[in-house]
């Protein structure tokens, strides 16, 4: 017996690789401090909650509209429309399980064998596996770090062709907490806006910019070519709820609703109605989370600067830092199994996020100062033991 062939196109996230594996040294009695997963550890604030828990008590445990109930859509409608200067239409957004389905589907609706598809590289590693599976063409955009971990209208551009269909952008960026900035995204609106292709969007951690605003190549007058993509995982430490939801231009409102049938048939109604208070209720736990993140950014930038053969710029947004390692002589994989192997600390090769990865290292600051101090100090002993 044999599998699908498609299936070795289909990729993983490392970062749940890692975390088997340190789950498993753990398990044999080593200590490990997580610094690999993108987690916020923080709890869901008490109203989101207790929004659920009284949603499932009224009797919210049946089948729903596929596209998402319609106080959800009005709600995240309500919430793009405010914090990106657009009016969006309800009938516009769809909810699903997370927001990993957009991009799967948002591939597969779009895209056909070879066609092109530009992503962010180094990025978010499920990018290139589903346009690999769905048979596209995937086009890396490099993201430099001489470009403060963005990119210029000018690299885009240069990758634009008449078989690209699909331009998936993200910002603030897993792994690499940068931010394209206002002046870049109006300027790749203009090199965009004659070009036949859609772009998603992925923002879900739109409300983690430590300077600034959020800026969405969608304001750019780009809406209705747009997946514009967010959820509720990262901004309101919801990760284990699932629930994630897109503004998509009006073409794609069926194809998509016909693939979440298919799929999932509809997003738990319960935990649609917890987004509700989520998008609609206070967001002072949320900004205190922001704030704590602040704190920790400065104290694992300032650690991992301290190291040697290493030096980190400063990310603008998300908890993540990408320090580069390429003073230390080693490879990120060969950096990332000695961290895991020999001082119990647990953090991603920048080659997981893809090949200009290379060089780098991905450090979630998503754990408490004591355990990032712990890890920095574990990580300086070991490379203090590295010949360079």
């Amino acid at each position: 017996m044999t599998i699908a062939d498609s299936l070795s196109r289909l990729g993983t996230e490392t970062a749940f690789e890692v975390l088997a594996r340190a789950k498993a040294l753990e398990a044999q009695g080593h200590e490990m401090i997580h610094l690999q997963i993108g987690e916020p550890d923080f709890d869901t604030p008490p109203h989101i909650v207790e929004a659920a828990a009284r949603a499932l008590r009224d009797g919210a445990t049946h089948y729903c509209p596929a596209p998402g109930i319609p106080e959800l859509r009005e709600a995240a409608a309500g919430y793009l429309s405010r914090t990106r200067g657009l009016e969006i239409d309800a009938g516009r957004v769809l909810v699903t399980p997370g927001a990993k389905p957009f991009l799967f589907f948002g591939v597969l609706a779009t895209c056909n064998p070879g066609d092109e598809v530009i992503y962010p590289n180094p990025g978010f590693p499920i990018y290139e596996s589903v346009i690999r599976w769905s048979g596209a063409t995937p086009v890396p955009l490099p993201i430099t770090e001489d470009a403060g971990f963005a990119f210029s209208a000018d690299d885009l551009a240069e990758r634009l062709t008449p078989r690209t269909k699909l331009v998936i952008l993200n910002s603030p960026a897993n792994p690499t907490g940068g931010v394209v900035p206002r002046a870049v995204n109006a300027e790749v609106a203009k090199r965009l806006h004659d070009h036949d292709c859609y772009i998603l969007t992925d923002e879900v951690y739109s409300e983690m910019v430590y300077d600034g605003e959020h800026d969405s190549i969608a304001s750019h007058g780009l809406l209705d070519r747009t997946i514009l993509l967010d959820g509720f995982s990262k901004t309101f430490a919801m990760t284990g709820w699932r629930l994630g939801y897109a503004a998509v231009p009006a073409e794609l409102v069926e194809p998509l609703t016909r693939l979440f049938i298919n799929c999932h048939s509809c997003t738990p109604p319960a935990f649609q109605l917890a987004g509700v208070a989520a998008l609609t209720g206070p967001m002072d736990e949320v900004r205190a989370m922001i704030d704590e993140f602040r704190v920790r950014r400065e104290l694992v930038v300032n650690g991992l600067n301290d190291l040697p053969g290493v030096t980190c710029i400063e990310p603008k947004g998300a908890f993540y830092a990408f320090p580069n390692i390429s003073g230390t002589g080693l490879k990120a994989r060969d950096l990332q199994n000695q961290l895991l192997e020999e001082a119990g600390v647990a953090m991603l090769a920048g080659t997981s996020f893809g090949e200009y990865g290379e060089g780098y290292m991905r450090v979630s600051y998503a754990n408490s100062p004591e355990n990032i101090t712990a890890a920095l100090q574990k990580m300086r002993e070991l490379l203090e033991r590295v010949p360079v």
